[in-house]
């Protein structure tokens, strides 16, 4: 009885992922805000006169920018006049008049240089007479890498490395990112100017802060040299970043080249900025569904931040406190979270930081028979994995031992993927043409008899 309960649950909890998913699938949030009727082209509630413009170009960057892409040719056909977008690696789908170049990512590589450098130049050439369309999606900052002169890509891919190993978060990786390219933080945009600029994002940043999303590369940016500093001073890695990388940061803080633009810039004058997609939406369908399948549900926040496997370790209380008391919620319960951790790499294996969380959460409830904990990546990809997280229950820990795996050890190593690897517990979904952040799902049946 108490195996069906928990086959149950793990069902559940899968089918109110694949809902969150879904609702912010990449083609489907363009074709809700933006729509054709003869040349009146709507983006939101802006209406452009295509008989205005030239030309039409389509750019951008993003794991599902190509899906984006797609819907865009669904609604103005022929109108585009060509464009080119950079996709991760395998994220790939049809197009017509849109160039697709595939890249590296979370770090960037050489194909991503090429594609930004050829997005870059297909924006400078647009003419006050061209509407540029730029799509941004989760992934977009790595898939841009366009480095600021006297940087080069190997220098700046060891700075995203560093970064991403000493546990910053995604704001602050990306503000360094935009002093140190020539995209980012605005570049995009003083490229395309004087064309008409239209944005269109699924945000994967929490608080979807438009100058983090990608990097904010068509939008203006708060952030400062000297911001880039203090974040190497913040986690002792000043003295670890390139030398190149260190001293164009020391000029930008003297003075000695260009910020990046900032709000009330007269090249943002033409532009606009749509979040069509974000982690909000992907909580509340899936909030939607865990109350069709019979929980009582609490969204705890779209904006979670922080280790993760402090993080696990809250939800874990939290599950022992419905379990112990009823409080917050009254079983059955579907305790939902949204938002991105972080991972501090201590070890050398392998995983991403849901399934790490996932991990952390076994540990922690080991032996509580009516729990299961899920997360995954949105997007499909779980940090430098095929998988886009894990699932467990109160039971795993027990089976983990029985297999002879060691699950404090394998949190340790950062090696949660091998671990849920032997137990056929890995979520892989494959990509999913979107990518608003995380999903994490918490349900406590009702007491078993």
């Amino acid at each position: 009885m108490k195996s069906k309960v928990l086959a149950k649950m793990r069902k559940d909890a899968r089918e109110i992922f694949s809902a969150g998913v879904k609702s912010v699938e990449a083609e489907a949030a363009v074709i809700r805000y933006c729509k054709i009727e003869d040349n009146s082209f709507t983006v939101d509630e802006t209406a452009y006169d295509l008989r205005q413009f030239e030309n039409i170009y389509v750019i951008g960057a993003g794991k599902a920018s190509a899906s984006m892409a797609r819907a865009l040719e669904a609604i103005l056909g022929e109108k585009i006049t060509g464009g080119l977008i950079n996709v991760k690696y395998g994220h790939l789908t049809k197009l017509e008049r849109v160039k697709i170049a595939e890249a590296g990512h979370p770090v960037p590589d050489e194909e991503g240089h090429k594609g930004a450098q050829a997005i870059f130049d297909l924006a400078s050439r647009a003419k006050d007479t061209d509407l540029v369309i730029c799509l941004i999606s989760g992934g977009g900052s790595a898939l841009l890498p366009l480095p600021v002169p006297g940087v080069s890509l190997r220098d700046k891919q060891e700075t995203t490395r560093l970064l991403l190993a000493c546990g910053a978060t995604i704001h602050e990786i990306n503000t360094v990112r935009k002093h140190i390219s020539a995209v980012k933080g605005g570049g995009l945009a003083r490229a395309a100017y004087p064309a008409t600029l239209v944005s269109l994002m699924l945000s994967d940043v929490v608080g979807d802060d438009l100058d983090v999303i990608a990097s904010g590369p068509t939008v203006p940016d708060s952030t400062t040299f000297e911001d880039c500093m203090n974040i190497f001073d913040k986690y002792g890695i000043d003295k670890k970043i390139p030398q190149s990388v260190h001293m164009y940061i020391q000029k930008g803080i003297k003075g000695k080249v260009t910020e990046t633009p900032k709000p009330g810039d007269p090249i943002f004058a033409a532009t606009q900025s749509v979040i069509v997609g974000s982690n909000k939406e992907c909580v509340l369908a899936a909030e939607k569904k865990a109350l069709e399948l019979g929980y009582f549900t609490l969204i705890l926040s779209t904006m979670v931040e922080g280790e993760t496997r402090e993080v696990a370790r809250v939800h874990a209380a939290i599950a022992k406190e419905i379990v112990k008391s009823g409080h917050p919620l009254t079983p059955p319960a579907c305790v939902l979270s949204g938002g991105e951790t972080t991972v501090t790499i201590r070890g050398e294996g392998l995983g991403g930081r849901n399934q790490e969380f996932v991990l952390g959460a076994a540990i922690d409830i080991s032996g509580l028979e009516r729990v299961v904990v899920f997360s995954g990546g949105t997007d499909g990809t779980d940090g430098p994995t095929d998988a886009a997280g894990a699932i467990a229950d109160g039971m795993t820990v027990q089976r983990a031992k029985a297999l002879g795996l060691n699950p404090v050890h394998s949190l340790s190593n950062n090696d949660s993927y091998h671990f849920f690897e032997k137990l056929g517990d890995l979520i892989k979904t494959g990509p999913t043409n979107t990518n608003v952040m995380d999903l994490r799902i918490l349900l406590v049946a009702q007491e078993l008899t």
